[in-house]
């Protein structure tokens, strides 16, 4: 049994390797220290410097300490709930949950790398007014997933800059 599963796995593997398939590692960037403002409050920048860990240093180091090699700056960060579907009695039927994050990445002397751009996520929850607390639950798992979605972009835009001298 054991080698009838080697047998199926090895072709298995030769494919995946052969088409080109391979796990994403580690994001490499063009910097060593980056900052990331709102320092504190805001969701997308917390969980933002959370990802890069170490990395993240303060906007004004300390005195004596070394300012952050580029910056990023979260512009604006808004969250929608928008009506989209109503019954024929006028009651709610389907929302529209929206997380829009404005945001851009210079160097600490101010040079843009990334242009001010916006990142906007879309999600459409149906909604049952017997289940209430259920469907708000739901709708702030949905905000969870999309703010850990615009992160990732987030991650990987910052990883695409190659060099700090544009």
């Amino acid at each position: 049994m054991l080698q009838r599963r080697s047998l199926f796995a090895l072709p298995v593997a030769a494919l995946l390797g052969g088409c080109g398939f391979k796990l994403r590692g580690k994001q490499n960037y063009a910097f060593e220290t980056i900052a990331v403002t709102p320092e504190k409050g805001a969701a997308v920048a917390s969980e933002l410097s959370r990802y890069l860990g170490d990395m993240v240093r303060p906007v004004a180091p300390a005195a004596g300490g070394v300012p952050p090699e580029v910056i990023v700056d979260i512009l604006g960060e808004t969250r929608e709930k928008v009506i989209v579907a109503l019954n024929a009695s006028g009651q709610v039927r389907e929302y529209q949950l929206r997380i829009k994050v404005r945001f851009r990445m210079r160097t600490s002397q101010g040079q843009d790398l990334i242009e001010p751009t916006d990142i906007l996520q879309e999600r459409d929850v149906s909604f049952n007014e017997s289940a209430v607390l259920a469907k708000e639950a739901e709708e702030a798992l949905l905000y969870r997933d999309m703010q850990s979605d615009i992160v990732q972009q987030l991650l990987r835009r910052i990883a695409a800059v190659k060099s700090l001298n544009p």
